[in-house]
This record gives structure tokens, sequence and C-alpha cells, in this order.
């Protein structure tokens, strides 16, 4: 959601780090092009002055003008400004001290309440709660089989006396839902409210009578990321009709521009709890301010992408397979069970862009194919396990066999055994604490020295500067992946 927005920042500091000395010229030029970047990505405008003047103000002071690096240090002013904007430090969800705790979900139809509401229970499921679904929507059509779809779906209970679709009483159904969590002894309640197509007064007071009734521990608002600068009205109306505790962006992975997700919470002054970056069911996270901001200007999210690494992978498989790489034990087998362990981490692309730079490569993730995986697992599959263990073994008819097994050709049987014996003795160096030779990196860098550095001269960038050579490289790098004929891809295709 934040490309356009994060290119331009990038751009803007590019030209800024040019510079050795800075004046309040140049920073009154870099303030000037970071406020047009961030009214075009709909910012509302009382948070764009109060970012640009808090920015200034600390970008003249004897913080930036006595730094050894000013401009770096105007990267952090904006940083540190910006994660403010975001609300500032993380707030987690409040729990009550005697369950059940009850949540309440509030938003305009269409923000896509119902589906935060599976996420939500998901979530807590995972954190070792209880959660009981409350189907008190009932005007929208389908919404309550909705629900209940979903509760199937992620493995919780749900709460729907009524069929919906404009029959019953959404205050009864609540009233009653909390009584129900109490006998069952549910740990949290959460209720999905009806919405509108926009914001009206019988809307708010079903909501108010709703809140009334079963008294919230938390009253989140549901917001669409896409929707621009009349998310601000919005949220306005609710925290003035209804009241809310916390907000709830979803829809993060749209290609809108953005602006809501940085207005919101410094317009209302409501923290930003959760953020829900796709269609999927565990495509929700805590959001994090200091993170999002590092995200937007292109410096990555590593603690983000460390947590889901240490969710998805076993210490224990860990250690036995790094014991398997320093044995020269690694098989083809090895390789299809670190591959469904990356699978449960979720989309590869997403992960990539997480990494520090990741702005940089936006054509290389903008192609990176998600499905790369499953036909490399289908030619791994349509093996058996002697080949699997032994790829030696494979000859040209056994690889015939394996290609039309998988609906491959016998070409990518070929580059999916090549790359794994490269990747191999790749991990046998590294296991040996030695640093392998990386395409596209030159020698000197990987430990190798002599004749192999002046090569890597000849076929590398001869550019003067030092980092435009590193970026040419890298960029080749890239390109002979595609092509095939280079380093080609982790998981055994080009491309």
């Amino acid at each position: 959601m934040f490309q356009n927005l994060s290119s331009r920042l990038v751009d803007t500091f590019k030209n800024l780090r040019t510079k050795g000395k800075l004046g309040a010229a140049d920073i009154d030029g870099t303030l000037r092009e970071i406020r047009r970047a961030l009214l075009e990505a709909d910012v509302a405008l009382d948070v764009v002055k109060d970012f640009v003047n808090a920015v200034r103000e600390r970008a003249l002071s004897d913080e930036v003008s006595k730094a050894l690096n000013p401009a770096q240090q105007v990267v952090q002013v904006v940083n540190e400004e910006l994660t403010k904007i975001l609300g500032g430090q993380q707030r987690r969800l409040q729990f009550a001290k005697n369950p059940p705790t009850v949540i309440m979900l509030a938003g305009l139809q269409g923000s896509g309440k119902t589906t935060l509401a599976g996420k939500l229970a998901r979530w807590l499921k995972e954190q070792g709660q209880t959660p009981l679904l409350v189907a008190a929507d009932l005007q929208r059509p389908n919404a309550v089989n909705q629900l209940q779809i979903l509760a199937e779906q992620v493995g919780v209970a749900v709460f729907a006396p009524e069929a919906g679709n404009g029959v019953g009483d959404p205050v009864k159904v609540a009233k009653d839902a909390i009584k129900h969590a109490n006998q069952k002894q549910f740990s949290v309640v959460i209720v999905d409210t009806a919405g509108r197509l926009g914001v009206d007064t019988e809307m708010m007071q079903q909501a108010a009578q709703i809140k009334k009734a079963v008294n919230p521990d938390e009253t989140l608002f549901v917001i669409d990321s896409m929707l621009g600068q009349d998310a601000v009205n919005v949220a306005k109306a609710f925290q003035d009709g209804v009241g809310i505790d916390g907000v709830v962006l979803t829809k993060l992975d749209g290609d809108a521009r953005g602006g809501a997700a940085l207005s919101v919470s410094a317009i209302t002054g409501v923290p930003i709890l959760f953020a829900s970056t796709g269609e999927a069911l565990d495509a929700f996270e805590p959001f994090h301010p200091d993170r999002m901001a590092s995200r937007i200007l292109d410096m990555g999210d590593v603690l983000t992408l460390i947590e889901q690494t240490q969710k998805a992978f076993d210490q224990e498989q860990a250690k036995e397979m790094a014991e398997k790489m320093a044995k020269d034990a690694f098989t083809l087998e090895d390789f299809l069970d670190q591959m469904q362990q990356l699978r449960k981490m979720g989309s590869l692309k997403s992960m990539l862009a997480m990494m520090p730079g990741a702005g940089q490569m936006k054509n290389q993730l903008d192609n990176f194919d998600e499905k790369e995986i499953d036909r490399t697992e289908a030619i791994i599959r349509s093996m058996t396990p002697a080949e699997r263990r032994e790829p030696r073994i494979l000859n040209g008819s056994r690889r015939l066999r394996i290609a039309k097994g998988s609906g491959m050709t016998v070409t990518d049987v070929n580059g999916l055994v090549n790359r794994f014996e490269q990747a191999a003795k790749m991990m046998k160096t590294m296991s040996k604490g030695a640093m392998p030779q990386m395409p596209g990196i030159p020698s000197s860098m990987s430990g190798h020295g002599g004749k192999a550095k002046k090569k890597d001269k000849k076929s590398g960038s001869r550019s003067g500067n030092p980092a435009k050579r590193a970026a040419e490289n890298l960029g080749k790098t890239f390109s002979d992946g595609e092509s095939g004929s280079g380093a080609g891809s982790a998981f055994g295709l080009g491309g």
C-alpha cells in the first residue's frame, strides 16, 4: 500500500545524502518534497502540517547540524516523527480481570468487520484464549452465515440464535451472548455488529445500544485503509457517536495511497491495535508504529520477520538440519521439509518486502512467482525416496519419468537438481565457518583473492562509485537468475 509514498521518500533522502553539510535551504527543499509525497498519499492536511513543522524544528536544531552525518540524522528524525503519527508506542489488547473479555467491532459496511472477527478469533486462539464469535449483524444479507463459516474454519464457537437478513434484535443477541459465554466459560467474546454504506443516525444508535448492553472492554473501530480522506471523517463520527478504544486497519495489501492509515490515529488520538494484510485468515498481525514507519522508509521490518520465523520453524528440527549440513547429509527430502516450514510463514513476497532496501528491488518482487514452490514441490514428490536421498542416481530415463509425473519438463528437473547440489555445497562451506563465493558479489568480499578478484572485476560493473557498482552487480545477479543462467531461484526453478 505504501509503495508510492515509500519510493518518493527514499528518492528525497537519496538526494539529501549527496550533500556533506545541510543548510536551511536544503532542509526546506527536503521538507517540501516530503509534504508533497504525504499529500499525494492522501494524508490529512492537518496531520501533514504538524508533521512537517515538527521535522523542520528538529532538523534545524543542534541535534542535526552538529551530527557527524546530518543527512542520516534527518532520516532518523523523520522516522521518529512518522512513528509518532502512527501512534508512538504499541498498545496491546486489554483483557478483563474477570473473564470474559468483551470486544465489540464497529465500522462501515464493506470495511471487513466480519472477516476481521474471524481473524481476531484465530489470533486469540493461538494466544491460548477461548473466543466466542457473536453474530449481531442481522441486517447484511448472509452476514450470520459468513460468520458461522469463518468460525468453523478457525475452529472456534459461534453464538448465532437469529438467522439475520433483516430479522432479529441485535441488542438482545449481544446480551444473551454474554450470558452464554459466562455459562460456558469462554474467555473472550467478539461481537460483530452491523454497518452501513455511510454514517447515519440509526447505525450510531444501534451501535451505542449494543455497547451499553454488553459494556465492552475494547471497542475496536474497523476501517478500510483504501477509504482515503473520508476515513478520518468516519473515524471521528464513530468516536463522537459511539466511543472507540482502538483502531484496526484492513486491506493494507491494497494498492490505494494509504493516507487513512497515516491519519486516523493522529486525528482521533486512538491507537491502532491490529492490521489486516490480506484475505487469508492468518494475514493478521498486531500493529507496531515503529515497524510500520521503518517499512515506509524502506528500512525493512526485521523484527517481524524474526518473529514469524520463530513461530514457523522448530528449534530441534533446525538443530538437526544444521548437523546434516555439516556432515554433507542434506537431501532433497530435507529440502522439501524446509520448504513446507517456509510455507507456514505466509507469503514469500510479503516476507521479502520486509527486508531493508526491498523498495529498490520492486521489479524483482513484482515478478516473483509464489507458485514456484508448488512446482518445485511437485518435482520432488514425483521422485522415489531413494532418488530424493541420492540425486546422483537420476539418469535420463528417471528424469523423464519425474518430469511427466510432475507436469514439468526435463530441463526443469535438471535445473532443480543442479541448483540443489550448488546449494548443498554452499551450506557445507558455510557450516565450516567459511564464506562461499556468491554470484554477483566481488570475490574479495567472499574470502577469495588473486585471480578470482580480477575475473570478477571484468564481469561486474566498472563504475567508480562503490555503492553504485555494488547495486549494478546486484541487479546483474537478479537478471541472471531470471534468465535461468545464473544463480536462479532459491527454490530450484528459474525466474
